[in-house]
């Protein structure tokens, strides 16, 4: 600035290093005012996570017998099952065929809880037991959780009638069966001597799953069935029944709990598990029920009597079953009940594909064992499942190993039949269960139609 010829420079202000500009409060306010008036923009809505779509509720508690009336050690018990169960009781597979038995429904809660010793009980047992086997076996065959179906032996794509359950079908008769033409399991009772207390076959857990067993296999092979098949393949037969028993009770959480405390973890030791059908064998003064599956019995020791050479094959199972579990028990790492639980899923699979594997007619105990052998090798198995099912089929004289049986079996290798049928040898079934004994599997209607289509022709040729 010029101020009379003299010029004077105005001092800038200096700043302090640390001055950060501030808004004045005109600004301030300023925009205290745009937010009251101006909506703010909202973030991107977030892509929603697929989640499938919930299926209806279905499912429903039983109270069932976890095994016979007579095993004091586990009882009555509630059961979950988880499809849809309709007064009867009944579902899409299974029927309710109870005559004198008012249908039973369903209480408040979607639940069958009844009475132990009344009918409607013993109509949900059984029904229960029926529906817990069927679900087993179709889990065995499951892949990759795909879904499978197991087909009674009269269904087809224009035939889906179910399996009809009698829990009092055969009244004052010491027995139970399966029959194909009635497309039912009945069940007996019966008074033993010098009881006055009346025994239900349908009570037991062992029986139950035993008769089911045999609708199963029909619908898988309906050659095996009948009386013309040589002696071994009607052993498969009552076999599949006894191990069918076997394997649904480790397929129960609870039931294995019970076996590992009452045995230690020794199947060899005296359990439930082995013995089948205690209160009918009780019944017949035998200790070990109707029959033992932890047995040492060998072919040339049983003849030609069904229900004898099942308890060859039967044994045999059960005692791969107890090697497996002892060769995976390790009980500092995994519960005993665990490892029991899985042995037990694996070895009814590897019976079961081995069985669809067989021969349709004319099977032998020989043939199932190569298949189990050749199925362990393909599900990755370490070399001693094969040799636990090669040195127990050895022992019973139904395989012959070419090596000693301290020598690992070799992957592929068929094994040659040990005992063999004679034959010409018939079946004995004089011992057998309902089913095989019922006329049906005897070829009774064969036979009548012989002696009709015989008599067709005498009134054809002689043109009366």
């Amino acid at each position: 600035m010029e101020n009379g010829g003299t010029t004077t420079t105005l001092a800038t202000p200096t700043l302090p290093l640390s001055f950060v500009p501030v808004p004045t409060g005109a600004y301030r306010q300023h925009r205290k005012a745009l937010q009251t008036t101006v909506e703010p923009g909202r973030p991107a809505a977030p892509q929603p996570i697929p989640i499938p779509v919930p299926l209806p509720f279905f499912g429903a508690r039983v109270l069932i017998w976890k095994q016979d009336p007579s095993v004091s050690e586990i009882g009555v018990r509630k059961a979950y099952l988880p499809g849809l169960m309709l007064a009867g009781p009944r579902d899409a597979r299974i029927a309710s065929g109870a005559p004198g038995i008012p249908p039973v429904s369903p209480n408040s809660f979607g639940d069958y809880i009844q009475t132990p010793g009344t009918d409607a009980f013993d109509a949900v047992h059984t029904h229960a037991v029926v529906r817990q086997t069927l679900t087993m076996y179709q889990r065995a065959l499951a892949v990759a959780g795909s879904p499978a179906q197991l087909p009674w032996q009269w269904n087809s794509p224009t035939n889906t009638d179910p399996l009809s359950v009698f829990p009092h079908g055969l009244p004052s008769v010491m027995n139970a069966f399966y029959s194909r033409t009635q497309k039912a399991v009945k069940f007996g009772d019966f008074v033993p001597t010098p009881s006055t207390t009346r025994v239900f076959t349908c009570r037991s857990f062992d029986i139950v799953s035993h008769e089911t067993g045999h609708a199963v296999l029909d619908g898988l092979k309906p050659q095996w069935i009948m009386f013309g098949q040589s002696p071994q393949t009607g052993g498969l037969h009552e076999a599949f029944g006894d191990l069918t028993a076997i394997f649904l009770a480790l397929s129960q959480m609870d039931q294995i709990e019970a076996i590992i405390a009452q045995t230690k973890g020794n199947l060899h030791d005296k359990t439930f598990l082995a013995d089948l059908a205690e209160q009918f064998g009780l019944a017949l003064g035998r200790p070990n029920g109707l029959r033992n599956a932890d047995n040492n019995l060998k072919l040339s020791e049983v003849g030609t009597e069904v229900h004898a050479i099942s308890q060859v094959f039967t044994g045999a199972i059960y005692d791969i079953l107890a090697d497996v579990f002892a060769f995976e028990r390790k009980s500092a790492v995994k519960d005993d009940a665990a490892t029991l639980y899985d042995v037990g899923r694996y070895v009814c699979s590897l019976v079961l594909r081995a069985i669809i594997a067989a021969p349709d007619s004319g099977a032998t105990f020989g043939s199932v064992a190569n298949h189990m052998l050749s199925i362990a090798a393909a599900d990755g198995k370490p070399v001693q499942y094969r040799n636990f099912i090669r040195n127990q089929f050895t022992l019973r004289e139904v395989v012959v190993s070419p090596v000693p049986l301290h020598q690992d079996h070799a992957t592929g290798r068929e094994l040659e039949a040990g005992h063999r049928d004679a034959p010409n040898a018939v079946q004995n079934r004089s011992a057998c269960c309902g089913t095989m004994t019922n006329p049906e599997y005897l070829g009774v209607n064969e036979k009548l139609q012989d002696e009709l289509e015989e008599l067709r022709k005498y009134m054809k040729d002689t043109k009366r």
